[in-house]
């Protein structure tokens, strides 16, 4: 193969994975804003009208999400959104709240004066979102504050489990700031956070943290049972709607 060869060969490489992920950015966007729902199979010509590109770059964005957890393949169905049962979302969020109150520790034993500024600034931004009726905005600004907190606390392993764990339950995060009550009750937790942080207090921002996932797991729960009673389906299996 000629060097002109092997830069144009690379150079499409690269133009497919750019188009693939463009398409990923908008089917995740669709599936946290809830425009697809838990256990609705997915259309790969559908996919490719909303997003605009291949059938290859759809399927390379549906990989991708698939490993990330939000797209289940199911033989002889195909892609569809993935259905966690009350156990399995139990089971994530219990990590969670370990993991993420020990990262709020950590982030004020660790974290620079700006990186402090810098998380308040995103409660701040959720709850000009929640103010405004902009869901997606709050929800840009909640992977925003995610990011801010796991960066300052410096530690490559957990932030890492974390943004696997964010990415999984990317599934609840728009149903949840929809139900009655709880986007007060959010904010009035991530202050909670934010004050334990700008005080410098380890301990308090912990248990902050580990309240506010222990109340996001309760909301995750009621919206399954809500999911499952319309489908008419037990509580137990996951099954994917049809």
């Amino acid at each position: 193969m000629s060097a002109t060869q092997l830069t144009d060969t690379t150079g499409q490489a690269a133009r497919e994975q750019g188009v693939s992920e463009l398409a990923e950015v908008r089917i995740r966007q669709g599936i946290v804003a809830g425009e697809f729902r838990p256990g609705e199979h997915l259309s790969e010509r559908e996919l490719c009208e909303l997003t605009g590109v291949s059938r290859a770059a759809v399927r390379e964005a549906i990989r991708t999400l698939a490993s990330e957890g939000l797209i289940t393949v199911v033989r002889f169905r195909g892609p569809i959104v993935t259905q966690l049962t009350e156990k399995e979302a139990r089971n994530l969020y219990e990590m969670r709240a370990l993991l993420e109150s020990h990262c709020a520790s950590l982030f004020v034993q660790r974290a620079s004066d700006a990186q402090v500024a810098a998380l308040n600034a995103c409660v701040q931004d959720i709850g000009r979102g929640h103010a405004d009726g902009d869901m997606l905005g709050v929800i840009d600004a909640s992977r925003r504050f995610y990011e801010v907190l796991a960066e300052g606390a410096d530690n490559g392993a957990i932030s890492q489990a974390l943004a696997t764990l964010h990415n999984r339950m990317a599934l609840f995060r728009f149903s949840s700031t929809r139900w009655p009550g709880r986007a007060e009750r959010s904010m009035s937790e991530l202050r909670e956070i934010g004050e334990a942080v700008q005080a410098r207090d380890a301990e308090r921002a912990a248990e902050a943290a580990r309240i506010h996932i222990e109340r996001a797991a309760e909301m995750a729960l009621l919206i399954i049972a809500e999911h499952q009673r319309a489908l008419g389906t037990p509580r137990n299996p996951a099954r994917g709607r049809r």
